[in-house]
């Protein structure tokens, strides 16, 4: 049924889908549709949430040992991918995400809340390999990210950016720069003449 739900939603949006078709495509009644996810906006809700929570599970699994930069790729090109399968979906999506009513806005918020702390994690880790300054603000770090992330899907999501990852990419680049450790100064070599 979720899946019938994401298909009916890409296909024609929310507004147009209706349960009777969903249920077609997926087989079932409309009763049925309907006793398990109340109405259509929960049905959208409980499609969204279920197919974003898998790739946020995927995106935050980066292997250990690599670099913050990478794994702020690859979460960022995982999330991406998964926007831009669907985009008349992913429209949907970061509306109604973004201003879900209860209970979903707190599970849309929780969602958003382990990917931060995921980030947070990798800034520490970071920072404890040198790749940071032992002084940086991992939540604040993992908000940052977040800000231009938000910032390039909206972009995307308008139109008005074709190239939302290397926008994340960039930017989250430029940020980094000034979160690194000062480079070590080799110590230089004094040649003593003899007079």
């Amino acid at each position: 049924m979720l899946e019938a739900a994401r298909e009916e939603f890409e296909r024609v949006g929310f507004e147009a889908a209706n349960v009777r078709s969903i249920a077609q495509r997926a087989g079932v009644s409309a009763g049925t549709v309907l006793h398990h996810y109340g109405d259509k906006r929960d049905l959208l809700h409980a499609a969204l949430f279920d197919d974003l929570e898998r790739t946020l599970r995927k995106a935050v699994a980066a292997p250990e040992g690599e670099t913050l930069d990478a794994r702020l790729s690859g979460l960022t090109r995982s999330v991406f991918r998964y926007y831009q399968k669907r985009p008349q979906l992913s429209r949907t999506l970061l509306k109604e995400s973004l201003f879900a009513e209860p209970p979903w806005a707190q599970r849309f918020s929780a969602q958003v809340a382990q990917v931060h702390a995921a980030i947070a994690t990798w800034a520490v880790d970071a920072a404890k390999k040198g790749e940071l300054r032992a002084e940086v603000d991992a939540a604040l770090l993992g908000a940052a990210y977040f800000s231009f992330f938000y910032f390039a899907l909206i972009a995307w999501a308008q139109g008005a950016h074709p190239a939302p990852v290397q926008m994340v990419e960039h930017l989250v680049a430029q940020h980094l720069a000034g979160l690194r450790p000062p480079p070590q100064s080799k110590p230089a070599t004094q040649k003593r003449r003899r007079s």
